[in-house]
């Protein structure tokens, strides 16, 4: 049972609470009669029962002290914090409370709850608000509601979601008439520690709520009854009640109420309980920029910009952004710097980053810092791009960590540090950035700035899959698609995968999987993906430069081709379209298999366009094969239509042209006419023909030496990208040979050449470290560009490399079992130098066991190539054993270039008889001494 409680105490006298329809005497009667314990009249079904500290909040006390002695004192007060004059309030109030009056408590509680001119304190708050509830009184329910919505928010005062059940139901007994039925509804909603949700309930009082007019109730129907809510899903419950709220909102949003206007833009977004009306959303947050709501402004841009209406938008965050909205300073300079459907404004741009930077935006650094580092919108500033992109970093941005990763691994504006760029991307990783990931998943595949670690590179890969990264799709299916690969050999997932990241729009995956396709590589694989291949073929000669001055040169072919597969047909496809895009690798496979007739029918006119196109793009590997793919022209004799289109101004044919008229390709030798097509081509702007009239004025070959002019060109050459002409630039001012030497700059262009895959810059650069020529000695270095060099196939450094690990020599640790691996390599497979060398080893005895048999035949090998010292040793070793050990060098050779130029089978026979002759074997070693 519980005591009636007091609405109010006047000097005229006083009303009991509407709560229970006693008398006074009979309600009286009954607590005096005996009560039940208390709090136990608000149990229910689910809820834990009142804890003991808190059952004076509900014991039904009289009043102590009548409160209208005191009016005086409150009503001063008020009047205080009215004036701004909070402490003085407080003063005034704590001693109205001492003589315990639940008023005073009450408004305490208030000033401290509302943070009335001091600092909100919710803790506080609830100790007098706690203090007000122990003793019954008119403002019990108010104070019970308040105590209740404070030990629900979890903001700074103890959560206790039982105890504010229980002020809630002592509030609704009060009949105080605020929002304590609402409360009480959100409550049982979905329940809490101690209080199990009761939905009909919950859904009663929010009805009864929403039929007096509350707003939140309302809302809160509308919201219960949405996707996701806590009742049965019923989109039209859900959208009428909302349009109910709706209404209350547009009325109070006539009357200029900003808030309101706002949470109407909210209603009609795109997840908003109205979406669907993107007009309306527009219309509000316009209205609430426009009542001067700064963040209304710089939503509405967004919005604008989301509609497709740039201008405005960019308006709107201009406006916005000079408020000192830092988001839209940082929207704005995006937008302008990338011109999204507007012209692009990148200084303007800058200059609003710039503002955001200032008021410390991680954002705007990132931003910035890539358009610096990027150098397309901006002026490149590498530094200041990476400077900014660190400051980010060190503030834990994700995107930042990711952007410095892949900037260190490039080596494309800074030199690359792999294991710089492992830390940001291992940072960034942790942080969750997906495109990290991707990249760090790829740092463990090649063991490259980490130790190398398969199994972890692709739980990385993959779960940068499952994060939306199309480049990992690509970069975990090429890895399976290799049979000696870091991972296991997987052709089946390797096609899905890649199949997947085409879908996505990787172009670079279409090269991948188009050339699998077309060589056969997947000829294994599961079912096509045709998803991702265009449906009509694109044909190279459409866009080729001289498709309409040219004719195909074609090889016989059989009157009935045979059938094209439906896989080759595809990979046919990806790679047209992707070198359409831009690929400059599919431009390469394409135009090999034009040259080649693998997948398709032979076109030399279109390999030499795609070539041509790659050469362009700075592939490194055009160049050769457009070198070769010529060679084919020339002996096919479709010169003369190459001469045409030269002539008619073709600069690429220009190019071709110079280059046939120096190797003689198709065409006689004529070096004049080689220096003029290629200066032509050059002063154009072609970067190949550059590089090619460079080299000659470096050689001399063809016209007068001229170093300075050479090394002009080639600097024009690498402007244009040409990894080739990076690498003869960088040896020339690694030697100074004829110019001034600049050994860094030439250590960095080599470098450069031989990151982007150049044989040639590795071998240089290694023999540059064996030699410490232009570069401090360095056989670490060394041994690392011979071999990068050796393992592409470039058999010079393969000699040099297995010459110095045999002698152990220049820098390098001797190793003479791999050394003499490496120099057999080369000299089976023809090298005159790896023959010499080896040759001279086996005769000398000194590192590899004496075979002077075996060392003679190489030294023959050599010498047939034309090697000099090679046969100069064989001619003076066969001539010393023949009694004529007093020969001079002119002799000696006289006499075996009559050998070796004479009638072939007689010459065979003389050097067979040579190496047989037991004298001559002997005096091998001693000439070889000479001639070392």
């Amino acid at each position: 049972m519980m005591l009636p409680h007091f609405r109010s105490f006047t000097p005229q006298g006083l009303r009991w609470s509407k709560a229970f329809p006693l008398t006074a005497s009979a309600a009286m009667a009954l607590w005096l009669g005996g009560c039940a314990a208390p709090g136990s009249q608000f149990q229910s079904t689910g809820v834990d029962p009142l804890p003991a500290q808190y059952q004076d909040f509900f014991d039904g006390e009289q009043p102590r002290n009548p409160e209208w002695m005191h009016d005086n004192a409150l009503d001063k007060a008020e009047q205080l914090v009215a004036a701004g004059q909070t402490r003085e309030a407080i003063l005034e109030l704590k001693a109205v409370a001492a003589q315990d009056i639940p008023k005073a408590y009450y408004e305490l509680g208030k000033i401290w709850d509302q943070g009335k001119g001091i600092q909100a304190d919710p803790a506080k708050a609830a100790t007098y608000y706690e203090d007000a509830v122990r003793t019954p009184s008119y403002i019990l329910g108010h104070a019970s509601l308040n105590l209740a919505k404070l030990s629900l928010e979890q903001e700074g005062a103890p959560y206790r979601p039982v105890l504010a059940y229980y002020l809630l139901e002592q509030a609704m007994e009060e009949q105080i008439g605020r929002d304590e039925g609402v409360v009480m509804a959100s409550l049982l909603a979905r329940g809490a520690d101690g209080v199990a949700a009761d939905p009909q309930r919950a859904l009663a009082l929010y009805r009864q709520a929403a039929d007096t007019g509350n707003a939140d109730a309302t809302l809160a129907l509308a919201q219960a009854y949405a996707e996701g809510g806590w009742l049965d899903d019923d989109p039209e419950r859900s959208r009428q009640y909302a349009q109910r709220y709706a209404e209350g909102l547009r009325e109070r949003a006539g009357g200029g109420d900003v808030k309101a206007m706002t949470e109407l833009a909210e209603l009609y977004a795109a997840d908003g309980l109205l979406a669907g009306n993107d007009e309306q959303r527009l219309h509000w947050l316009t209205q609430a920029a426009q009542a001067g709501d700064p963040g209304a402004v710089a939503k509405a841009g967004r919005e604008m910009l989301e509609s497709g209406r740039a201008d405005q938008g960019a308006e709107l965050l201009s406006e916005a952004a000079k408020t000192g909205d830092v988001d839209a300073m940082e929207r704005l300079g995006k937008l302008l710097l990338e011109g999204d459907g507007l012209r692009a404004r990148p200084m303007e741009a800058r200059s609003w980053l710039e503002k955001a930077i200032a008021e410390d935006s991680v954002t705007a650094r990132v931003t910035l810092g890539r358009a610096l580092l990027e150098g397309d919108a901006l002026p490149a500033e590498p530094q200041r791009g990476i400077r900014l992109l660190e400051e980010a970093a060190n503030r834990d941005d994700a995107l930042a960590l990711a952007v410095l990763g892949q900037v260190y691994l490039s080596d494309e504006r800074v030199p690359s540090q792999p294991i710089m760029a492992a830390r940001y991307l291992e940072r960034g990783h942790e942080l969750g950035h997906p495109f990290a990931t991707e990249q760090l998943g790829q740092l463990y595949l090649e063991g490259r700035g980490v130790a190398a670690n398969p199994a972890r590179a692709e739980r990385l890969l993959r779960e940068a899959i499952e994060q939306g990264q199309t480049g990992a799709l690509r970069v975990l299916g090429e890895a399976y698609l290799q049979q000696d690969g870091p991972l296991a050999y997987q052709p089946n997932e390797a096609e899905r995968l890649l199949s997947q990241a085409v879908e996505a729009g990787d172009t670079s995956a279409a090269t991948r999987l188009g050339e699998a396709y077309l060589t056969g590589d997947l000829a294994g694989g599961q079912g096509l993906q045709q998803a991702s291949v265009p449906s009509q073929p694109q044909t190279p000669a459409a866009s080729s430069t001289m498709s309409s001055t040219t004719s195909s040169t074609r090889l016989p072919t059989p009157s009935a081709q045979p059938e094209v597969s439906p896989r080759v047909e595809a990979g046919r496809r990806l790679l047209t379209e992707a070198a359409e895009q831009g690929d400059a690798y599919a431009m390469v496979v394409l135009g090999r298999a034009y040259r080649d007739g693998t997948g398709v029918e032979r076109d030399l006119t279109a390999a030499t366009d795609w070539l041509e196109r790659a050469e362009q793009a700075g592939h490194p590997s055009a160049a050769e094969a457009l070198l070769r793919t010529q060679r084919d022209r020339g002996k096919a004799g479709d010169i003369q239509a190459l001469i045409a289109s030269a002539r008619q101004g073709n600069v690429n044919s220009m190019a071709d042209l110079g280059r046939a008229y120096r190797d003689g390709q198709g065409i006689g030798q004529n070096n004049a006419e080689a220096s003029r097509w290629l200066e032509q081509a050059a002063r154009q702007g072609h970067p190949g023909a550059a590089a090619a009239l460079g080299r000659m004025y470096l050689d001399g070959d063809g016209v007068s030496r001229d170093p300075a002019k050479g090394a002009e060109l080639l600097k024009m050459a690498v402007a244009g990208g040409h990894a080739g002409a990076r690498a003869d630039l960088g040896e020339l001012l690694l030697s100074g040979n004829g110019v001034d030497a600049d050994p860094e700059r030439g250590r960095q262009l080599l470098q450069q050449a031989a990151e982007a895959g150049n044989q040639y810059a590795a071998q240089t650069l290694g023999e540059a470290y064996l030699d410490g020529q232009g570069v401090t000695a360095d056989g670490e270095q060394a041994e690392r560009w011979l071999s990068q060099a050796s393992e592409a196939g470039n058999l010079s450094a393969r000699s040099a490399l297995g010459t110095a690990l045999i002698r152990g020599d220049q820098q390098l640790a001797q190793d003479v079992q791999r050394g003499e691996q490496l120099l057999t390599s080369a000299a089976d497979q023809g090298h005159a130098g790896a023959q010499a060398n080896l040759g001279r080893e086996y005769l000398r005895g000194d590192n590899l066991e004496r075979d002077t048999r075996q060392g003679a035949d190489y030294l023959l090998q050599a010498a047939r190539q034309g090697h000099e010292t090679a046969r100069l040793a064989l001619a003076k070793a066969y001539l010393a054993a023949n009694g004529l050990e007093n020969a001079n060098r002119e002799q000696a050779l006289v006499w075996l270039d009559g050998v070796m130029d004479g009638n072939s089978q007689l010459a065979s026979q003389t050097l067979h008889d040579l190496l047989s002759d037991e004298a001559t074997l002997a005096a091998m070693p001693a000439a070889m001494e000479a001639d070392s």
